[in-house]
């Protein structure tokens, strides 16, 4: 007999594939907002870094949420409402708008696609949850490399205000479909919560390796924000024509299958700590190839780099909470240290924006985020080796 356990886990791809995908979409439209509202850099990034915090927020209240209802219920409504908001972004004209959408619908759907598909893997794979989580991540990667190239298909032929229209009617049907796809086995595991083996919420803010694992998140989360909203545009600065520049995302996309394959591989087998650093190595190494790009090879080699970092990181924090601290508090746990990632993710797309509106150039804005990555690869050396938890 099939194994549910796999219906779960291709639902959750499909969450994660349809979510990502249009939040690296939309670096594709800031040339658009730009080019017909006027609109600069910097706000639309300060639109991004407000879905970023709002969604670190909802990301713990989800995480509760779906442990109380299930993880289907949770996903079909928040869906919907991402879809939503994607249609209503057609119709912005003033700032507050916008702001307004990230900042609640888009907050929304970005909040649950993660904590709640990934509690969830953790909780049905005991000793696989390194590899699962990863082959759900590879969602986000298929997002990323599938969805960009699509979308500016769409502009071109539609104008960005339809474009937008078609992909929020996508992304609500197939976000619809994957929540369906996970409804029987979650609920079946969510009556067991209570009497899963790990530590409490309160037992876990007690100790100094949750307040690492936080403080590393929002080093590092601010890279995984900034980068892909911003390489589009800065790939047309450098001269790449818009279908070539969101090819970037494309790279960034494949690159981190690999990178999610790996790092969930060497994370059943070698621990969080080990994978942590060679994530955070990958990422520095991009970081100073965007710094000193010269031709359109340097650009997609660094961007190569980059989309295997950044594919890891996003793979290796839930195994690793749960390495550390069991599953009975999981949701909580993870959707606290993703909302400490949140924080610095905030911040990462307005400085970006700001470095370039000021300066003309990304150079000292990649510098900064190159620093913070270095600094958490020096705090994932200090953490320890798991206990039982």
């Amino acid at each position: 007999m099939k194994d549910p356990r796999y219906t779960v886990v291709a639902g959750a791809c499909l969450t994660q594939f349809t979510v990502i995908g249009f939040l690296f979409s939309y670096g594709v439209f800031i040339a658009e907002f730009q080019e017909h509202l006027g609109w600069s850099r910097t706000l639309l990034s300060v639109a991004a870094a407000l879905g970023s915090l709002a969604m670190g927020v909802m990301a713990m209240l989800g995480g509760r949420l779906s442990d109380r209802f299930g993880a289907s219920r949770v996903l079909a409504v928040t869906g919907v409402l991402y879809g939503c908001g994607i249609v209503l972004l057609s119709g912005v004209t003033q700032p507050w708008q916008l702001l307004a959408l990230f900042a609640t619908l888009i907050a929304v759907g970005l909040a649950t696609h993660d904590v709640v598909t990934l509690s969830t893997i953790a909780r049905l794979f005991d000793k696989r949850r390194g590899i699962m989580s990863a082959v759900v991540k590879v969602g986000t990667a298929l997002g990323q490399m599938a969805v960009p190239p699509v979308t500016a298909a769409l502009i071109l032929g539609l104008g960005w205000r339809q474009a937008l229209v078609v992909l929020g009617v996508s992304a609500a049907v197939l976000l619809v479909a994957a929540a369906l796809l996970m409804r029987a086995p979650v609920k079946e595991r969510a009556a067991q919560n209570a009497d899963l083996p790990g530590v409490s919420f309160a037992k876990a803010r007690q100790s100094r390796v949750f307040w690492t694992l936080c403080l590393m998140q929002f080093l590092f989360f601010a890279t995984l924000m900034s980068v892909p909203f911003h390489l589009p545009v800065h790939g047309m600065d450098l001269g790449l024509a818009q279908g070539m520049a969101a090819t970037l995302l494309s790279v960034v996309g494949g690159a981190s299958i690999v990178g999610r394959l790996t790092i969930g591989a060497l994370s059943d087998r070698i621990g969080g700590r080990n994978t942590y650093v060679v994530c955070l190595g990958a990422l520095i190494l991009a970081l100073v190839g965007l710094i000193y790009v010269s031709t359109p090879s340097i650009l997609f080699l660094a961007v190569a780099f980059y989309g295997f970092g950044h594919g890891g990181l996003f793979v290796v924090v839930s195994p690793t909470v749960a390495r550390y601290f069991g599953m009975r508090a999981h949701g909580a746990i993870f959707g606290a240290v993703l909302f400490s990632g949140t924080i610095g993710g905030s911040f990462g797309p307005i400085l970006l924006g700001w470095v370039f509106d000021t300066f003309g150039s990304y150079t000292p804005g990649f510098t900064a985020l190159a620093a913070a990555a270095a600094l958490a690869l020096g705090l994932a050396c200090t953490l320890p080796r798991p206990k039982s938890a």
